[in-house]
């Protein structure tokens, strides 16, 4: 018999002290509204989690005595970081005071204690290894770092992934490339032609958030992608390359050069899978690619109604109708397709994004859906774009189920997949 799981609300001191209140159970959000959390939906936080206190912010729970909503006054509002593999399924509860600042650009998942244990409502979505906090080594990545600059002195991606990705930030996808294996992260465009509410890399000085990483500041030759690419492709196992990274404008408006890179390692080496990640804005250029070797494709989105997509990535000369176009080109070059899905409770899981998801898919011949953890203050967010009211939401796991039941053949993760996936061997262990 399964144990019921019913953990206690957490609140902050102005330290970031934590601590549980015994008064309050834990409960979710979804989209504007506070919700209780089915007791299956709660796993322990996976390593490599972390909390926020929220300032400014009254956390809300269910009162163990009378069954009743109401809020805790004893601190501030927690949240918790879902590492990634990992996909939450309801937002931290809380009331704003009138004095609350906006949040930074993390991920706000709702989270409690019991039986002496942090919980966060999540699911595993992806078995991939790649970015499990354990099997990073710093010795081992600072050891890259210096032979790989050794290796290639005047290569400028190479000095951006080391001081700027691996050092400073710490990105998971260039620490990978410093320790010689999987995923190689390419960045390429220093600009972007759309205005992301959430940009990570990119706020103008007027907003009230900063970005939370700075950005690529100059255009990579060929020359330079080929040097790195084709050595990743050859040595690292399960390799493949990534253009388009979050310290990055969009590479779309860098295709020629990545054309001219593709077809340039594709005369040194037929190993490896070549991905770019894209708003996917331009789908003339993505055919392009293609025709020179591209194996695949993720393009991001909040949404996939076009009010919606549009509201948040306020595009600049293209339309939400052109990254539809994009995910039709590369399947009918015969490539992989993802879309980089940015969960938020409360409305991806609505009826209406349901319907609209479904239409994508069926039109599309979509592969896959990486579920990603949308990196946003959510109040913030839903008045950006304009959502003065959510109703009622079916829950981000039922959305997973339906379109899984409906639609056998996607794929679930977190990751772009290597090409040994792509065959085929979708249940690849990377452990090994």
């Amino acid at each position: 018999m399964t144990k019921q799981v019913r953990p206690y609300v957490l609140f902050a001191d102005n330290d970031g002290n934590v601590y549980e209140d015994t008064s309050l159970y834990a409960i979710g959000r979804s989209g504007y509204y506070a919700c209780p959390i089915p007791d299956d939906d709660w796993m322990e936080l996976p390593d490599g989690g972390s909390l926020y206190h929220l300032p400014q912010r009254r956390p809300v729970g269910i009162d163990r005595r009378t069954g009743e909503m109401r809020m805790c006054e004893k601190g501030w509002a927690v949240a918790a970081f879902v590492p990634p593999a990992h996909t939450g399924l309801y937002l931290a509860s809380f009331i704003n005071l009138p004095e609350a600042p906006v949040l930074p650009l993390f991920c706000y998942t709702a989270v409690g204690w019991f039986d002496d244990r942090f919980f966060v409502p999540a699911v595993r979505i992806e078995q991939d290894i790649r970015q499990e906090c354990s099997g990073f080594d710093a010795n081992v990545v600072s050891f890259g770092v210096e032979q790989l600059q050794a290796r290639y002195p005047n290569n400028r991606v190479v000095e951006h992934l080391a001081n700027n990705c691996a050092l400073t930030y710490h990105c998971p996808a260039a620490r990978n490339y410093f320790m010689g294996r999987w995923e190689c992260p390419i960045p390429a465009s220093p600009a972007c032609n759309s205005n992301c509410i959430g940009c990570i890399s990119f706020q103008p000085e007027t907003e009230s958030i900063t970005s939370s990483q700075d950005r690529l500041n100059f255009k990579p030759t060929a020359a330079e992608i080929v040097e790195i690419a084709v050595d990743h492709l050859n040595t690292a196992p399960f390799p493949l390359i990534s253009f388009g990274q979050g310290c990055e404008g969009e590479p779309l408006l860098m295709w020629e050069t990545l054309a001219e890179a593709i077809l340039q390692i594709r005369k040194f080496t037929d190993k490896g899978s070549i991905n770019i990640n894209t708003n996917g804005s331009k789908p003339q250029a993505v055919e392009a690619l293609c025709k020179a070797g591209l194996n695949s494709i993720r393009v991001s989105t909040n949404s996939v109604q076009k009010w919606l997509y549009e509201a948040y990535y306020l595009p600049n000369n293209y339309q939400f109708e052109d990254i539809i176009e994009s995910i039709r080109v590369v399947n009918r070059y015969g490539g992989w397709t993802s879309i980089n899905y940015f969960a938020f409770p409360g409305l991806t899981d609505s009826e209406a994004e349901y319907e609209a998801l479904r239409e994508v898919i069926r039109d599309t011949g979509l592969k896959m859906i990486q579920w990603r953890n949308f990196n946003i203050d959510p109040d913030w967010y839903l008045q950006k774009v304009g959502v003065e009211d959510t109703e009622d939401s079916m829950g981000i796991k039922e959305l997973m189920r339906r379109i899984k039941a409906e639609f056998p053949h996607i794929r679930y993760g977190y990751y772009n997949p290597p090409m040994e996936r792509i065959k085929g061997n979708f249940e690849l262990d990377f452990a090994h």
